[in-house]
C-alpha cells in the first residue's frame, strides 16, 4: 500500500508538471492569437466555428453528466454512489470552467464576452447559455465544497445544501439543452435544424461523462488510497451502455430521415462526414473511427462477462470517450457548415497555434480537476481510519 501511494505521488507530480508545461505553451499561443487575431486559426468565412466550439460543446456534456450520479444517489437512495458523487461534482466544475474558457478563446478578444451582459436579451440563446452555465458552476462549487468540508469534519452536510442538490438535477439537463438550442435554432443550417438535437446531446453526455468518471476511478484506485468499489463502476458501465445505445439510435434516426427523404440538403452533410463530398472528405477517417469505437464499446458494455472485467470496462470507456469527442466535436460542428446553404464546400484544418491553445485550455481544466481530486482523496484518507474506529466501537472492541 505504501509503495503504491509513493508511486502515486511521483506520478501525480509528473502529471502536474506535464500539465503546467502544456498550459504554459497554450498560454503563449493564446498571447499570439491576441496580437494577431483569429487569422492564425483555421477558421474562415465559410467555417467560422472550429476546434474551440467543438470542445465547448463536448465539455458542456461532460459537465451535465454529473446528474447521472446525483440523481440515483439523492432521489433513488442508491447508496453505492455515495463515495463518488463528489467526483462527479468536481468534474462538472472543471468541465464548465473549460467550456467557458473555450467560448472566450473563440471570441478572439476576451472583452467581447461582456457584450452578452451589456446587451443582454431574453430572446438570445447565448445569454441563457451564459446564465445556466454560470449558475451550474456556482451550484457545483458550493455543493461540492460544502459536502467535502462536512466530510472532513465528520458531520452531516448543512441542511441548506439539500435543496441546492435537488436544484442541480434539472439545472444539469438545462445546460446541455440550451447548448443544443444554439444549434437547433439556426434555420440556415439544415444539419443542426433537428428537434432531437437536445436529446442527442443529453444521450451522448450521459455516456461520455460517466465513461470518463470510470477511468478516473480506476486511476485513483491504482495510484491513491481511494477505492470507489466495483459495484458503482459496474452500475456506471450499465448507464453508459444504455446512454450510448440511445445516442447511436438518435444518430441512425437522423441518417434515415436524411436519406429516405431524398432531400439533398440533408443527405449531403452525412455524405460529407462518412464518404466525402466532391472530393472533400477530411472528416471521413475520423467519423468511421468514431462509429467503429462506439459500436465496439457498446458490444463490450452490453455483455456482462466483458463488462465485469475491468480491463475491458476501461477499454470500452476510453472508446466511448474518444468516439463521442469526435462525433460531438468537430464531426458535429464542421459538418454543420459543409456544404453551406448555397452549396459551397469550405475547408477547415485546425492550425498548430489553435491546437496548442486547445491543449492549453484542457491542461488548465485538468490542473483544476487534479487539485480538487487531491483534496477529495486527502479527505477520504482522513475519513477511513475514523470510520474503522467507529465500526470497531460499534462492535464492542475497546
Amino acid at each position: 500500500m505504501m509503495d503504491r501511494m509513493a508511486a502515486g505521488r511521483r506520478i501525480g507530480w509528473l502529471w502536474t508538471g506535464i500539465l503546467v508545461i502544456i498550459f504554459a505553451a497554450g498560454g503563449f499561443a493564446y498571447l499570439r492569437q491576441l496580437q494577431e487575431g483569429l487569422g492564425i486559426t483555421g477558421m474562415n468565412q465559410d467555417i467560422s466555428w472550429g476546434l474551440y466550439i467543438a470542445q465547448f460543446t463536448f465539455l458542456v456534456g461532460i459537465a451535465a453528466s454529473a446528474v447521472m450520479l446525483i440523481l440515483p444517489y439523492y432521489l433513488h437512495d442508491y447508496k453505492l454512489f455515495g463515495r463518488i458523487t463528489l467526483l462527479g461534482e468536481f468534474l462538472a466544475v472543471a468541465a464548465v470552467l473549460m467550456s467557458v474558457t473555450f467560448i472566450i478563446v473563440d471570441l478572439g478578444r476576451p472583452d467581447r464576452a461582456f457584450n452578452v451582459i451589456l446587451h443582454a436579451s431574453p430572446t438570445s440563446i447565448l445569454f441563457w447559455d451564459m446564465v445556466v452555465l454560470t449558475g451550474y458552476l456556482l451550484l457545483n462549487l458550493v455543493i461540492g465544497w460544502s459536502v467535502l468540508e462536512s466530510e472532513r469534519k465528520g458531520v452531516p452536510p448543512p441542511g441548506w445544501v439539500k435543496p441546492l442538490i435537488y436544484l442541480s438535477i434539472p439545472w444539469a439537463v438545462s445546460i446541455h439543452t440550451v447548448t443544443a438550442f444554439i444549434y437547433a435554432g439556426l434555420p440556415g443550417r439544415g444539419f443542426w435544424l433537428t428537434a432531437i438535437m437536445a436529446p442527442r446531446f443529453l444521450a451522448s453526455a450521459f455516456a461520455s461523462g460517466p465513461a470518463l468518471l470510470v477511468l478516473v476511478c480506476l486511476v485513483l484506485r491504482r495510484y491513491t488510497a481511494f477505492d470507489a468499489g466495483r459495484e458503482p463502476l459496474q452500475t456506471l458501465g450499465k448507464i453508459i451502455a444504455y446512454a450510448l445505445a440511445a445516442s447511436i439510435f438518435f444518430v441512425l434516426m437522423e441518417v434515415f430521415t436524411a436519406f429516405y427523404s431524398g432531400i439533398p440538403s440533408l443527405a449531403d452533410h452525412f455524405e460529407y462526414m462518412f464518404h466525402g463530398l466532391e472530393g472533400h472528405g477530411p472528416l471521413v477517417p475520423w467519423m468511421w473511427t468514431s462509429a467503429v469505437l462506439a459500436v465496439a464499446a457498446l458490444a463490450v458494455l452490453l455483455v456482462p462477462s466483458l463488462r465485469r472485467n475491468e480491463a475491458w470496462l476501461a477499454a470500452a470507456c476510453a472508446a466511448v470517450f474518444v468516439s463521442l469527442w469526435i462525433e460531438k466535436g468537430l464531426g458535429l460542428i464542421v459538418t454543420g457548415f459543409v456544404p453551406s446553404p448555397t452549396g459551397e464546400i469550405g475547408t477547415y484544418v485546425p492550425t498548430v497555434p489553435e491546437i496548442a491553445i486547445t491543449l492549453g485550455v484542457w491542461a488548465g481544466g485538468l490542473l483544476v480537476l487534479t487539485l480538487l481530486y487531491r483534496l477529495f482523496t486527502a479527505v477520504k484518507a482522513q475519513m477511513e481510519p475514523r470510520a474503522l474506529r467507529a465500526a470497531a466501537k460499534g462492535a464492542g472492541e475497546p
